[in-house]
C-alpha cells in the first residue's frame, strides 16, 4: 500500500524576519528606558536608543503586512509569527502614539508657572542642568498667555495659614511624592519660603525641576510655584498636571484655621467645612 506524503508549505521569510525585528526591538525601547532612568548620560543617547527601537517596530509591521500579503497569495506559512509582529510592534507604538495626540492638541511649551511677572526662580536646577538642557530663564509673557489658554487652572494658591504652616504642609506634599528635594528654605520675616526638588515622568524617569514659593499675603500666605522640563520643548502637558495636583494636595493638606473649627453658635446647627482655597489669579499684562 502506497503511504501519501504531506510536504508542510514554505515558510514565508518575510514573517520570519518581522517577527525577529518585533521581538528584537524589545530589549531596544527597554535599554532606552535604563538609560533615560539611570541618569549615567545625557538625555540625547536614550532618546536615540528609544527611537531606534521604535523604527524596529515600525519596520516589522511593514514586513508583517507584505508577509501577510504574500501568503494570502501564495499560501505560504507563517502567519501567525506576522500577526505576533504587528501585535508586538503596535503594542510598543501605542503610548508614543498618545503622546503624538498630545502633542498635536497641546501647546509646545515646557516652562509652566503660577507668576508670570515674578516667576520663581530655579537657582539650584541651574547648577544641576547640562549645558545641552533647556535654559532656567523663564520664557516670558508669549509662552504665558499660551499657557492661559491650554491650561487655565494653573493659578496660585492662597492659604488661611500663616507662611510658616503652609510651608511645612507644601514640603510634607512633596516629601509624600518623593521627589527629590535639593533646596529647602523655611519663610523667615523677610525671606521667601523656597523648596527646589526634581521630579520624574513615569515611563522613562525624565528630570523636571520644580520650586514652590511660600510668602505673606495679608493674615495667610500665597502659595506659587514652577515646573520645567530639563529637556526637548514639548511637555505634553505633563507640567501643567503636576502643578495643579500639587496645589490641589496642598490645599486639601492645609490644617483648618481657627475661625474653621469654632464650634456652632445655635444647637443642631452643622459645623463649618472648610473654606473653599481663595485662588489668586495671576495678574495679566
Amino acid at each position: 500500500m502506497q503511504r501519501r506524503r504531506y510536504l508542510e508549505p514554505p515558510r514565508s521569510l518575510l514573517a520570519l524576519w518581522a517577527w525577529r525585528l518585533a521581538i528584537f526591538s524589545l530589549p531596544v525601547v527597554l535599554l532606552a528606558i535604563v538609560l533615560a532612568r539611570a541618569g549615567l548620560f545625557d538625555i540625547q543617547p536614550a532618546l536615540v536608543t528609544f527611537g531606534a527601537g521604535l523604527a524596529l517596530a515600525v519596520i516589522a509591521i511593514l514586513l508583517a503586512v507584505l508577509a501577510l500579503v504574500v501568503i494570502w497569495i501564495d499560501g505560504r506559512a507563517g502567519a501567525g509569527g506576522a500577526v505576533a509582529a504587528i501585535a508586538i510592534s503596535l503594542m510598543l507604538l501605542a503610548y508614543p502614539a498618545y503622546l503624538g495626540t498630545k502633542a498635536y492638541r497641546l501647546p509646545g511649551i515646557n516652562d509652566i508657572t503660577t507668576d508670570p511677572n515674578d516667576p520663581p526662580r530655579l537657582d539650584a536646577a541651574e547648577r544641576l542642568r547640562t549645558r545641552s538642557a533647556n535654559p532656567t530663564r523663564y520664557p516670558g509673557m508669549a509662552v504665558y498667555q499660551r499657557q492661559t489658554a491650554a491650561y487655565p487652572d494653573v493659578a496660585p494658591l492662597s492659604l488661611d495659614n500663616p507662611p510658616k504652616v503652609a510651608y511645612d504642609t507644601a514640603y510634607a506634599v512633596v516629601t509624600k511624592r518623593k521627589w527629590a528635594i535639593v533646596d529647602a528654605r523655611a519663610p523667615q520675616p523677610n525671606r521667601d519660603g523656597i523648596i527646589e526638588a526634581v521630579a520624574r515622568t513615569p515611563i522613562m524617569g525624565f528630570r523636571d525641576d520644580v520650586v514652590i514659593r511660600v510668602r505673606p499675603d495679608g493674615t495667610g500666605s500665597r502659595i506659587d510655584a514652577r515646573s520645567a522640563s530639563r529637556y526637548g520643548f514639548h511637555d505634553f502637558g505633563a507640567n501643567a498636571t503636576r502643578l495643579i495636583n500639587l496645589l490641589n494636595d496642598i490645599d486639601d493638606a492645609a490644617p483648618p484655621t481657627p475661625e474653621a473649627t469654632e464650634a456652632p453658635a445655635k444647637k443642631g446647627q452643622k459645623p463649618p467645612a472648610k473654606p473653599a482655597p481663595r485662588s489668586a489669579q495671576p495678574v495679566r499684562r
